[in-house]
């Protein structure tokens, strides 16, 4: 008779992988899996999320669910994309540690127990390095070359690969994710602003085994405007005024200035202005100014709705401290 599945408090770690046509692949991947972990003597599970397979993935997962306690298998509506199919397992996941990682074997699940060893160490995620990457040159190594020097350079988390999905965190950072978009390769630099303890590791990575793969050049754009939205929520979610706002004084100074010389012009030397392309430039750089500080008063608003509607902090706090006797009444207290 198989033994029940842990209960929430007894799992140590959680693996989140989702799966989108790799029928072919899943059977391997359980078994290099529970060949990886069980030697750990770790109490975990399997957390597979089917992001809309058209072909056998999710049969073959139920029928594996069927035999495995370690194996919970999430089937989504339709396909929502690979960022929604691993929040979808992080809010699913029951571990002390969670790990993320790709159902197409690329990714070596030798390389786990490393990675939550370092988790033991102080860290509070490891994401994986494709050192040796076993990907086509020109149209998969060469653009994420580029992506992951742009990427570092404007969040300011400097990582070799970002596009790794191989990584190991803290279940206290992985449920402070929240994931849409195209914002799962950006998970370190949205851990940052937790004040995480991050750290990468180089892992295996091996050529693809079966299927063909769902990345292409097309999501580059997706990215780059992701990327934008990460940078302004990681240095102006709080305070959103100081970019809307700098830049709209800006604007209306150089657009008053403008318009002060026009009528200084005007009003000395008697010049006709009307028809001078340098007069409509000033209003529009005042109009430009007005728009854009009233802007940054509407966001600065919905940013205080959306912390205190949720009952959000704008601070992360790690571990709380008492010494001894720190919640006793005070000497001299009335019993």
């Amino acid at each position: 008779m198989e033994s029940a599945p842990p209960t929430a408090a007894a799992l140590d770690v959680s693996v989140v992988i989702p799966v989108f046509d790799e029928e072919e692949s899943v059977p391997a991947l359980l078994r290099e899996l529970h060949g990886a972990l069980r030697p750990t003597g770790l109490r975990y599970e399997l957390v597979l999320v089917d992001d809309g397979s058209r072909d056998r993935s999710v049969r073959v997962m139920k029928d594996a669910a069927a035999t495995d306690p370690a194996l919970v298998v999430v089937e989504l509506r339709r396909n929502f994309g690979q960022t929604a199919a691993l929040q979808a397992g992080l809010d699913e996941a029951r571990g002390a540690k969670v790990v993320l990682m790709d159902a197409d074997l690329q990714n070596d699940p030798a390389d786990i127990p490393r990675m939550l060893a370092l988790l033991d160490d102080g860290y509070d995620l490891v994401a994986g390095w494709r050192k040796d990457r076993q990907d086509p040159f020109l149209n998969r190594r060469l653009p994420s070359m580029i992506a992951n020097r742009i990427i570092s350079s404007t969040t300011g988390v400097h990582l070799h690969d970002y596009g790794c999905t191989l990584k190991a965190m803290t279940s206290s950072v992985a449920k402070s994710l929240r994931l849409y978009g195209e914002m799962h390769r950006f998970i370190p630099a949205i851990a940052s602003w937790f004040g995480t303890r991050l750290i990468e590791l180089p892992v295996n990575h091996r050529a693809r085994q079966h299927g063909v793969s769902k990345y292409g050049i097309g999501r580059t754009l997706r990215v780059v405007l992701d990327l934008i939205t990460v940078r302004f929520m990681q240095s102006y979610l709080t305070r959103p005024m100081q970019v809307f706002g700098l830049g709209g004084l800006a604007s209306a100074a150089l657009g008053f200035g403008l318009c002060l010389y026009l009528a200084v012009e005007k009003l000395v030397f008697s010049a006709p202005i009307g028809s001078r392309p340098l007069l409509l430039l000033g209003v529009l750089l005042i109009v430009v100014g007005v728009q854009l500080i009233s802007l940054g008063l509407v966001a600065d608003v919905l940013s205080r709705t959306y912390h205190e509607s949720q009952g959000k902090r704008p601070y992360h706090v790690r571990a709380v401290l008492r010494g001894p006797g720190a919640g006793a009444a005070p000497a001299g207290a009335e019993e």
